[in-house]
């Protein structure tokens, strides 16, 4: 009988990507939990966006990690950090864009862009089979 979907490699490599994805970018939003949200208003406003949005943050960096951990909406999870790394370059990090990091000599939204990277590759191709979802 052939096997049909991801080999079990490829669901084990997800796992291990949704695992790790969640764990990092959750510590951002357990910090944003504790520390409060109201330094993103500025950057919002900058740009003629109201100052609520800043409250999306919860959703890509607390619920969206949660979800991947439990495999549960894994394109939807995706797609929702992405999104918010993509806002994170976009209002805090866009002058940075071409300029390596003096510490360590990497590009200076390398953190952000793999984020991002990551969270995509999730999106598109979910979660493996390891999960609550088992997609």
């Amino acid at each position: 009988m052939p096997i049909s979907g991801p080999a079990p490699r490829t669901d084990a490599g997800l796992l291990v990507l949704r695992l790790g994805l969640a764990t990092l970018v959750l510590f951002h939003g357990v910090y944003k939990l504790t520390h409060g949200i109201a330094w993103i208003a500025g950057p919002l406003g900058r740009v003629g966006l109201p100052a609520w949005l800043a409250y999306g943050v919860y959703i890509a960096e607390v619920l969206a990690p949660a979800l991947l951990i439990l495999g549960l909406w894994t394109r939807l999870a995706g797609l929702a950090i992405a999104f918010d790394m993509f806002m994170a370059i976009f209002l805090g990090r866009r002058g940075d864009i071409a300029k390596i990091n003096p510490g360590g000599g990497g590009w200076a939204i390398e953190l952000e862009l793999m984020f991002l990277v990551a969270a995509l590759a999730l999106a598109l191709a979910g979660g493996g089979r390891f999960g609550l979802g088992k997609r």
